[in-house]
């Protein structure tokens, strides 16, 4: 499921809301996530699950084409870890 699919989704299970509105709902929940994200903040959703940003440091690796060793720079990614309950309805 995409963006667009999703709002279409949501526009569908509610008769009241149009689908400009829904798009302008979900576009800023997730650049109010992004936000947080680039702040360093963590971004907890009950129920749903969790995000995180990870600090990678810099570190040494190798070219698997050229057998060469590369230095790889640091870097920040965004992990997520899903609520127990998410878990538990995928699980079923």
């Amino acid at each position: 499921m995409n963006k667009k699919e999703l709002v279409q989704k949501i526009v569908e299970d509610h008769d009241t809301l149009t689908k400009k509105a829904v798009e302008e709902i979900v576009s800023s929940v997730f650049d109010e996530i992004v936000k947080s994200l680039e702040d360093n903040e963590s971004v907890d959703l009950f129920g749903f699950g969790k995000f995180e940003i990870s600090e990678r440091s810099a570190r040494e690796g190798i070219n698997p084409a050229t057998k060469e060793k590369i230095q790889i720079s640091a870097s920040r990614s965004v992990k997520f870890k899903p609520s127990k309950s998410l878990k538990d309805k995928v699980n079923q």
